[in-house]
């Protein structure tokens, strides 16, 4: 599934193409998404420039002048800029085109779990979207730090990890950059996430910050579908410490990284470095 970092990679493609033009119209093949695609959203973006795209999350927002179309990208989605040449011919998968003067932008989805909504300007700040409303802080946002998460996680009895990808207090952090921010913190991720330390807890908000930055300067990571706008695959996964490293050598200690599975995800991590 894209993470915040391929999410980020994706806007950031995107974003040079995009802001400031016009959409000339919008070709829907798929209304059966995760949530059903507005029916009408082909006639509310028709003509309408695109003001800024934003990340919230996993979920990329376009402003236009009526209100904010939401994308998100679910386990296989990706968008891609084509030039008009490149784009004749969709594919079975390809299920919208935003069409612009000289590109278009493809939304495509094997497994159709990502999701393509609106929200109007009427209807208030896109941030009081119900799925944008409950998300924690941004990770490189002044508001999150060390002493938030240890602030919030006084009496919880969770795992740290799994509290992390619950995104109530820090959101985007998923489950490949959680085992190796925690690896980089030095926490063992089945530690009840209320006998983390402040000074742990600010270690960890370090980590988070870093693993997530490192991620999205590699163009995050592909491990099955993900490729960003320009087609480009991640290579983020070639240089982690813990995941998917079960019984190979830790980078720092040598000894092998162990596999477990919390909340029906896999978690990597070292016995050694991670206490």
């Amino acid at each position: 599934m894209p993470e915040l970092p391929e999410v980020e990679v994706t806007r950031r493609g995107i974003e040079p193409y995009v802001t400031g033009r016009r959409v000339e119209r919008v070709d829907v093949r798929t209304l059966a998404l995760r949530w059903p695609v507005p029916a009408d959203l082909a006639r509310t973006l028709a003509l309408q420039a695109v003001r800024k795209v934003e990340r919230r999350g996993k979920y990329l927002l376009f402003e236009i002048d009526a209100g904010w179309f939401i994308v998100h990208l679910g386990m296989t989605g990706t968008l891609r800029v084509l030039r008009h040449e490149q784009a004749s011919e969709p594919a079975k998968h390809d299920h919208i085109d935003w069409i612009f003067d000289e590109f278009v932008l493809r939304y495509r989805d094997p497994r159709r779990f990502g999701a393509v909504l609106w929200h109007a300007r009427a209807d208030g700040d896109v941030n009081t979207h119900p799925l944008l409303a409950s998300h924690g802080v941004e990770p490189f946002s002044d508001e999150f730090s060390g002493a938030l998460i240890f602030r919030r996680t006084r009496g919880r009895t969770a795992s740290i990890k799994q509290v992390l990808l619950a995104g109530e207090i820090v959101v985007g952090v998923g489950n490949i950059y959680a085992s190796e921010s925690l690896f980089r913190a030095g926490i063992r991720p089945t530690t009840p996430a209320g006998r983390v330390s402040l000074a742990r807890c600010e270690r960890l908000a370090d980590a988070v910050r870093v693993t997530l930055a490192a991620a999205i300067e590699r163009g995050g990571s592909t491990l099955r579908d993900f490729v960003g706008s320009d087609g480009a695959s991640g290579y983020f996964q070639l240089e982690c410490f813990v995941y998917d490293r079960a019984g190979e050598p830790c980078r720092v200690c040598g000894l092998p990284i162990r596999q477990i599975v919390q909340g029906q995800r896999s978690t990597y991590y070292c016995a050694h470095c991670q206490r």
